[in-house]
């Protein structure tokens, strides 16, 4: 086990540290919700509209076998449809259910609530600040909208 250092760190292990702490309180919001983690992001990421399998395999950064496997899974739950896609007869696009719309908004919300409290201790000035240099780290690296 590593020893607590006090002081300021490196942009890279703020950044390593960040993500697992984020990912730390997803991972468990999602199990209480029922959900594993990549269920909990593949709802959040419908929820603002119906995506095709190419497009949420890349959103998502899953092969197209193990996107497969998710949605198969999503879907015996009621969780998730598959839909015709009206620009491609050969195509599925796939949509929330009304369950599956309502838990994710329910798992948004209460996944929202526990990583605003992760940044309680900062001052307002100090949010906004650190939101916008993440912001600007997201888009820069052209990171798909994943959490609205």
């Amino acid at each position: 086990m590593s020893e607590h250092v006090e002081g300021p760190i490196g942009v890279v292990p703020a950044l390593v540290r960040s993500a697992f702490l984020v990912n730390s309180v997803y991972v468990n919001s999602a199990r209480e919700y029922g959900l594993t983690q990549q269920q909990g992001q593949l709802l959040c990421v419908l929820m603002a509209q119906p995506y095709g399998m190419g497009e949420l395999g890349a959103v998502l950064g899953l092969a197209k076998s193990s996107l497969t496997g998710l949605v198969d899974r999503s879907e015996r739950n009621g969780l998730v449809q598959r839909q015709d896609d009206p620009q491609d007869s050969r195509a599925v696009r796939v949509a929330l259910t009304r369950r599956g719309a309502k838990l994710a908004e329910e798992f948004y919300a209460e996944t929202c609530r526990r990583v605003e409290v992760l940044a309680t201790g900062l001052a307002p000035g100090e949010r906004d600040t650190l939101a916008a240099l993440l912001g600007r780290v997201v888009t820069d690296n052209k990171v798909p909208t994943v959490f609205l």
